[in-house]
């Protein structure tokens, strides 16, 4: 079942929320991840680690700027306290290469494709 959150801003950012087979929130992500956008992003990132280990498919994402990493390390330490889990799937080479700058990729694991991060 997907949940579409909606444009987070309008045209330039679109977060939807699925369930994978295991129980996985799988929260996808289309367009930019901005200042406007990352408030969006961590408000259903948090949503999503309450109840499930979640999954950032990072797909879709053409740009990424320091306020959607501080999402992904809220996210990060709100797994900690949860005892959940928190990966991301598929970042294009410019998203992935910020992760690795900041070392994001450090403390939540990456993989290459949705498939591998669900398994991992």
């Amino acid at each position: 079942m997907a949940e579409t959150e909606g444009a987070a801003v309008p045209e330039r950012l679109l977060i939807t929320r699925t369930t994978a087979g295991d129980g996985i929130c799988v929260v996808t992500l289309r367009g930019e991840v901005d200042l406007d956008g990352s408030v969006h992003l961590r408000e259903a990132l948090l949503a999503c680690l309450q109840s499930a280990d979640t999954v950032v498919d990072f797909g879709g994402v053409t740009f990424m700027d320091s306020s959607g990493i501080n999402a992904l390390i809220t996210a990060h330490r709100a797994a900690v306290e949860l005892g959940a889990r928190l990966r991301i799937a598929a970042p294009r080479e410019a998203v992935q290469r910020v992760l690795h700058l900041v070392g994001v990729d450090t403390l939540v694991p990456c993989f290459p494709t949705l498939e591998q991060a669900l398994a991992g």
